[in-house]
């Protein structure tokens, strides 16, 4: 037998699991792929009480220092999730020299600075791959392929929940709520899915993406979010008019006066690339000064999925020990540039609008626009109903305050009776 390399596993739930699996589906191949045995020794776990079926309860712990104080344990992987007990926990395990890897993407877009950090104080490894997109390999490129570009954008279809429920709104023309009941019943949608509709898990991995590919600090709350609830089956119906669909991106951009980066809605033209990416599927798209255009598509979660990302740091961490190297590549943010406020973002538009079906009306709209420097691009009415009318409008770039302003003034109209939908297009 050649030399063993031992690990510790935090957390035994979907992804742990799928970690388990995989340590076990190739473990005879281990050493040609690594140049040691890699070895699971123990995995910490809540409850012991708790069957895990296909786990070796042998190797079931509820002691955290238990690992820590093995020296035995080279290599910590955390998929617990969530901020604690898991941030102390790979502080812990960085402090004693053990290298990490993690999926956990809320504390990574938090606090990834602190960990990051520590890992270079003590010459460790720490690599978080499956922090975003589950199985896609994003981060490794961002920091290592691509390294000898300048990005300027990456976009994002980053939560598989919500562009499932948005393709079956689309193709089978379900509203939101009977989507979402599907996703629910296929296991793509937790029981309360609201970081997934709301947009959070996905500017959470906005904030990871954004600080790599731009070598400066993005965190969770500097990214603005905005979930798909309010997308109906009406607004689907008139992206499918306009050659588009209706996605929810990550969007970040860096530009010369700071970093852009949001979650929303976008309508955009079927003849994007993104927009073909279906189901639970996820898709990163990005564009850099020598790459150009790449785009990265897969599998955006699920157990062994995600466990293929967390494997692939594995594999990277111990063939670091054997070449005695780790520590290569820790944080990258090596600018402090400004991310811009949202407000003073520029985006294109489309407005739905219920009005008086009556004369004036649209002079008075664009009167509004005008005072508040929004440009109109297109306007259809369809066939009015009494008295009302509905008025579909498409906006020129503008800042997010002007159309704001525009809109609170539109709303105490007397003609005007509700604006629908207001959705970002790309």
């Amino acid at each position: 037998m050649g030399k063993k390399i031992k690990a510790a596993l935090l957390g035994a739930g979907t992804v742990g699991t799928g970690v388990y699996k995989l340590f076990e589906r190739r473990s005879d191949v281990m050493e040609q792929t690594v140049g040691a045995e890699l070895e699971l020794k123990k995995i910490l776990v809540h409850s012991l009480g708790k069957k895990r079926a296909g786990i070796d309860e042998s190797l079931l712990t509820d002691d955290w220092n238990e690992i820590l104080n093995d020296d035995e344990i080279r290599i910590v992987i955390e998929v617990m999730g969530g901020i604690e007990p898991a941030k102390t926990y790979i502080l812990d395990a960085l402090h004693a020299g053990k290298h990490v890897v993690t999926a956990n993407k809320d504390l990574i877009a938090v606090y990834g600075r602190e960990l990051l950090d520590a890992a270079e104080e003590q010459h460790c490894d720490l690599l978080f791959e499956a922090a975003v997109a589950g199985a896609i390999p994003i981060i490794r490129p961002l920091k290592q392929c691509l390294a000898a570009n300048e990005i300027s954008e990456v976009l994002g279809i980053v939560n598989g929940t919500t562009n499932y429920i948005l393709t079956r709104m689309f193709e089978d023309h379900m509203d939101f709520e009977t989507a979402l009941a599907k996703a629910t019943e296929l296991g793509y949608a937790e029981a309360d899915p609201t970081a997934d509709v709301e947009g959070l898990d996905a500017g959470r991995k906005m904030a990871i993406m954004s600080s790599i590919a731009f070598h400066s600090r993005v965190v969770f709350d500097d990214v603005y979010t905005e979930g798909i609830t309010k997308i109906t089956s009406k607004d689907i119906e008139y992206a499918r008019e306009f050659d588009s669909v209706i996605k929810l991106l990550g969007v970040a951009r860096n530009t010369d006066k700071g970093i852009e980066v949001g979650v929303y809605p976008v309508m955009l033209h079927k003849d994007h690339p993104l927009a073909s990416v279906r189901d639970s599927f996820n898709a990163v798209f990005v564009h850099g000064d020598a790459v150009d255009d790449a785009m990265f598509y897969g599998r955006g979660a699920g157990e062994l999925p995600t466990a293929s990302a967390v494997m692939g740091d594995v594999i990277d961490v111990a063939r670091n020990l054997e070449y005695h190297c780790n520590g290569r590549i820790s944080c990258t943010c090596y600018k402090e540039e400004p991310v811009k406020a949202f407000d003073e973002v520029k985006n294109k538009f489309f407005l739905r609008m219920q009005v008086k079906n009556t004369y004036g009306v649209l002079a008075c709209i664009t009167k509004v626009f005008g005072d508040h420097k929004v440009s109109i691009a297109r306007v259809v009415q369809k066939a009015a109903e009494g008295e009302r009318a509905e008025l579909v409008i498409g906006t020129e770039k503008v800042k997010e305050y002007h159309l704001k302003d525009a809109l609170r003034e539109l709303k105490e109209m007397e003609n005007i009776y509700e604006i629908s939908s207001v959705i970002r297009e790309y």
